[in-house]
């Protein structure tokens, strides 16, 4: 029943006039394995055109969104030329049994976040502005590209789950970790269970409350504590630092609130901590956190500006 109302989704999702997406929502988050089955019959849709001989390809390309985002917009998806959506269902059904062999992307906009469950149990949490490349033939390995997850593994010491990052690799001791990728640095925070940073060369142990920051550059590594219960608290709304810099802070509110934030030289360096709490609307956020944060917060070139405290309005 599961795999039926998963093409059923697929197929109404794809109607340009699908408007029903709180009815999506509950049915997505009603059960894990929904999620599965409609992830793994939405990516096969998403190959159809290849292989159906009278498919044409859409002009304009379906962007990605968020299967759980409940203010997504709908996806205009019309590359099927003649056959219609019956044929598109058949042939739906008899990619069912086919495995998947080649990678694939899932892709966060700013601001958007999405839960991905794989078929171990796994979960990985994607923060907006992400990308984490994924492969049906390996299914414990993920590639973070860019952005932030939260990843909650299953795990096998027969078969350990490995997120690569670059030129990084971090394999899960039995795990709950997040890790982000921006800026040219990476950042992995353990809440529970460890994590071994690079096994085959530095082999770091990261245990439950220890942190890692990685330059790309050179692969130069800092080691901190963390609060377990902050890893990843973006999740619930919060953004929770221990002396973290002010540019860093400034890419993690930009990915929260899907707006532009950069951090001026003067203040770039700056470290702050603490917490300060996400609200959608960026304006009421700065005006609380930006006295906070110890800066100013100004709108330029469609972007907020973060500013020393005495800097003049220009």
């Amino acid at each position: 029943m599961t795999e039926e109302a998963a093409l059923a989704w697929v197929i109404r999702v794809r109607d340009p006039d699908f408007a029903d997406w709180e009815a999506f929502t509950r049915w997505l988050e009603g059960d894990p394995a929904h999620a599965r089955a409609y992830d793994r019959l939405a990516a096969i849709d998403a190959d159809l055109p290849a292989a159906l001989p009278h498919a044409s390809p859409a002009r304009h390309p379906a962007p990605v969104i968020p299967a759980n985002d409940q203010d997504a917009p709908p996806r205009r998806w019309r590359w099927v030329a003649g056959g219609g959506i019956a044929a598109v269902a058949a042939a739906l059904v008899a990619f069912v049994a086919i495995p998947r062999a080649d990678p694939y992307s899932v892709a966060t906009a700013p601001g958007q976040t999405r839960e991905i469950a794989l078929a171990d149990g796994t979960k990985i949490v994607l923060n907006g502005g992400t990308t984490v490349r994924l492969d049906h033939a390996r299914p414990r390995l993920a590639a973070l590209e860019k952005g932030e997850a939260l990843f909650t593994v299953t795990h096998d010491p027969r078969d350990p789950f490995r997120v690569q990052v670059g030129d990084a690799v971090f394999e899960d001791v039995g795990t709950v970790f997040n890790i982000s990728h921006a800026g040219g640095m990476t950042r992995i925070g353990v809440s529970e269970g460890a994590v071994v940073y690079n096994p085959q060369a530095e082999a770091i142990a990261l245990p439950a409350g220890r942190g890692l920051t990685a330059r790309d550059a050179d692969g130069t590594v800092q080691l901190a504590a963390v609060a377990p219960d902050a890893v990843g608290s973006w999740r619930t709304g919060r953004l929770t630092y221990n002396n973290a810099p002010m540019d860093e802070i400034a890419a993690d509110i930009a990915r929260s609130l899907g707006v532009p934030v950069r951090a001026a030289p003067g203040v770039a360096t700056m470290h702050f901590t603490g917490t300060i709490l996400i609200d959608r609307d960026a304006g009421h956020f700065f005006a609380r956190a930006a006295p906070l944060l110890g800066v100013s917060a100004r709108r330029r070139d469609g972007a907020w500006m973060l500013e020393p405290q005495d800097a003049a309005p220009r």
